[in-house]
């Protein structure tokens, strides 16, 4: 990739918001990982229409992040384009019971505008630290509630850049699976929301909150749940089985508070973190029979130097 050629063209279709060699530990909740070579963050649907077909006609390699919640970034970096779906995109509006909102809302936020106008459905969704955009994409979920309840509409781009809006049978959601596939852009969701008392839905939230608070270690930077929850199991309680927690392998450790979390301890390194996770895998596939898949996102090549 030409960046100074690509920088200046995608400058032109966004202007202000392209940034070379951007540090991606500064856009990750791990707080890891080098420099992508393009950081874009689009100012509005057609600027981020343009960007993606732009990228696919010069078979330039991209991905679309939201918050950086569920991404473990190479420490040499990517080497291509991260479109940064942001606080650009971040309108709320509610008629009755149909909540629309843009991909680059805050769950957290979104959780409590909803609250305050009666609308219930999303109190699971408080906690979640990530944006909208990436909630849908991986079917978030947390305390027995998924965004997948309440979505009926996904705008978004595809891989080509064109318009696509998936509704009704198209909404192919499953376990941390979506109808949204690699290049694909969520712009705006449609949500069928219930109402309720808002102070009812508060204490609902309230609940969740503090249940969070008493078993994630939120005072570190992590991806949140490492691995995917297997069939008849639960990753934490197989990890913590398998003598785990505390395990650590340079800054990176075992969750002494939440086994199915690997923290940032300080100092740590995408390969401490990946080969942490290999071990993790390793030993619980040795003492329990049950393979962990990694849920967390691995974006460039860890073995560059």
């Amino acid at each position: 990739m030409n960046i100074e050629k690509v920088t200046r063209d995608l400058a032109a279709i966004a202007p202000g918001g392209v940034h070379p060699c951007a540090p991606m530990r500064a856009y990750t909740s791990f707080q890891i990982g080098g420099p992508a070579d393009i950081l874009l963050l689009p100012g509005d649907a057609e600027q981020a229409r343009q960007a993606v077909r732009y990228l696919r006609a010069q078979q330039l390699p991209y991905i679309v992040m939201g918050n950086g919640t569920n991404l473990l970034v190479a420490d040499a970096g990517y080497h291509g384009v991260v479109i940064h779906m942001h606080r650009a995109f971040s309108r709320i509006t509610c008629s009755g019971t149909l909540c629309r909102a843009q991909a680059g809302v805050m769950m957290s936020k979104l959780a409590r505008q909803t609250q305050g106008q009666g609308l219930s459905g999303l109190e699971f969704a408080a906690g979640i630290p990530g944006t909208l955009g990436g909630a849908v994409a991986m079917n978030a979920g947390a305390y027995g509630g998924q965004i997948s309840d309440v979505v009926c509409a996904i705008h978004a781009l595809d891989a080509a850049g064109m318009p696509v809006v998936w509704q009704g049978d198209a909404l192919t959601f499953g376990y941390r699976k979506s109808p949204v596939k690699e290049g694909c852009v969520v712009l705006e969701v449609e949500m069928r929301l219930r109402r309720d008392d808002p102070q009812e839905i508060a204490a609902r939230i309230a609940d969740f909150q503090m249940r969070r608070a008493a078993k994630q270690p939120l005072q570190y930077p992590s991806a949140g749940s490492v691995f995917k929850r297997p069939k008849g199991h639960f990753a934490g309680a197989l990890i913590e089985q398998a003598g785990l927690k505390g395990t650590r392998i340079g800054g990176a450790e075992v969750s002494e508070k939440h086994a199915g979390f690997i923290i940032n301890r300080g100092g740590a390194t995408a390969r401490d973190v990946r080969d942490l996770i290999a071990h993790i895998q390793r030993v619980v596939l040795e003492q329990s029979g049950v393979s962990l898949q990694c849920e967390v996102r691995m974006l460039g090549d860890f073995d560059e130097e």
